[in-house]
């Protein structure tokens, strides 16, 4: 393992402050959230009073549980800048992502949210091991997405130098990763593999390349890739976490001296853990679903924001902050492929759409050599069940799912009858990925 022990990561005061010091900005920071959703936003001052609650209702931090939720569906019914708190005159970039019904979930930041989010990327990569003046190669996807620019932002706020390559042509990143020597690379962890793969083709050695920190997000990844990935590479490997909906990467992040769970920036966005079933609040270490709530977020403030993704709440470590554990799952069906957010209605969309197919599909998850792949298995219409109408059918629906959904997916046109029928609820996707 490349060595960091000369790294000082200098933190934040306040990533370091008492667990009550950090309690007391996150009350004060959270009676101005409320109080800021529910003067300018038209459905949150909606949603309190349908539940009776007010922000002045606020005393503790356990109060927060009185408030309602909020969930992806609010994002859409409000398409696309009805959440905005602010003028949209004062929103200074949007980002967004797709969503299952054609509609995109659109987000908005101020020049101060923006401020914050360069913050908190630059906290997380100094928690990662990078410094100032250290070269930064970036491979998160640029455009409405909000990996790549996120990252950019915050790799610049460091101090660092950015090398803004985004994804795709490998062979590409693997000369300048050769040729401008990087310290630290930001990449998803299956694009990881990617790379891996393209310097065995080329007779490169990955231990002696000069990366010695690797920040991987926008998926969940397992404790044996990192530890697959570090020996490959002879770097350290550190997880990223965010969402769009609240900020982007840099929400939450592991520290290289630890790797043993990703610290949540809490002066920035306050944790709960709930029961996915019944929404009731689960204790500190105990597995549920995450939930947050912005706390100095002005463009698009998010209050008790169901995030879908399964984890539980740790101590502190490396610092004061609670830890949260790798992801393990999501309580939806939202399955999560090279970064990309997909839902078999997504799927279904782009089937009914396409001509000569029958509306009867399933998913297949598989692992294709390195890389997470999917599969769709559909049928003909009887009328098109012939070879040349089945292969026609089959990339003009691998192209609609290309250009709506974002990835590359193999199709399987069967003859009429080919897809399994269910007796009940549709078992959409299989999920045939090796189990690590």
């Amino acid at each position: 393992m490349k060595d960091l022990s000369a790294y000082k990561a200098d933190p934040d005061p306040i990533e370091i402050a008492s667990r009550d010091e950090i309690q007391a900005l996150q009350l004060a920071r959270l009676k101005w959230s409320l109080k800021h959703a529910y003067d300018n936003v038209p459905m949150y001052r909606a949603r309190f009073d349908e539940h009776g609650v007010h922000p002045d209702d606020l005393k503790s931090l356990a109060d927060l549980t009185k408030f309602p939720f909020t969930v992806k569906n609010d994002l859409r019914d409000n398409y696309p800048f009805g959440l905005f708190a602010v003028p949209r005159e004062q929103i200074v970039r949007l980002h967004a992502s797709s969503g299952t019904t054609g509609k995109a979930t659109v987000v908005g930041y101020t020049k101060n949210d923006i401020d914050v989010f360069a913050d908190m990327v630059a906290r997380s990569l100094r928690a990662s091991g990078t410094s100032a003046g250290d070269i930064v190669h970036n491979a998160y996807g640029y455009g409405l997405f909000t990996g790549g620019l996120g990252a950019h932002y915050g790799i610049e706020r460091l101090g660092a130098t950015v090398v803004p390559v985004s994804g795709g042509q490998t062979p590409r990143q693997v000369t300048l990763i050769e040729d401008f020597k990087p310290h630290t690379i930001m990449v998803t962890p299956s694009y990881m593999l990617n790379i891996l793969e393209e310097y065995h083709r080329r007779g490169l050695d990955p231990r002696d390349c000069s990366l010695q920190v690797g920040v991987f997000g926008a998926e969940p990844w397992t404790n044996a890739m990192r530890q697959e990935v570090e020996d490959a590479f002879d770097m350290h490997a550190v997880d990223i976490y965010g969402l769009s909906e609240i900020m982007g990467p840099g929400v939450a992040s592991e520290c290289v001296e630890t790797k043993d769970g990703l610290h949540i920036w809490e002066d920035h966005f306050y944790p709960e853990i709930i029961d996915p079933e019944t929404g009731e609040p689960v204790a500190d270490g105990e597995m549920g679903e995450l939930v947050f709530t912005t706390l100095t977020k002005e463009g698009l403030p998010m209050i008790r924001y169901r995030t879908r993704d399964l984890t539980r709440l740790l101590p502190g470590t490396a610092r004061s902050m609670r830890r949260m554990e790798k992801i393990t799952g999501r309580s939806d069906d939202m399955m999560i492929l090279r970064g990309v957010n997909v839902f078999p209605t997504q799927i279904e969309e782009q089937v009914l759409a396409t001509g000569g197919l029958a509306p009867h599909f399933q998913i297949e998850l598989f692992r294709a050599g390195r890389m997470d792949a999917m599969r769709v298995f559909v049928e003909a219409e009887p009328g098109s069940a012939n070879e040349a109408g089945k292969n026609a059918a089959a990339r003009m629906l691998s192209k609609r799912i290309k250009d709506v959904v974002g990835v590359s997916t193999e199709i399987n046109v069967a003859d009429p009858g080919g897809v399994a029928r269910s007796q009940g609820k549709a078992q959409r996707v299989i999920d045939n990925r090796p189990k690590e």
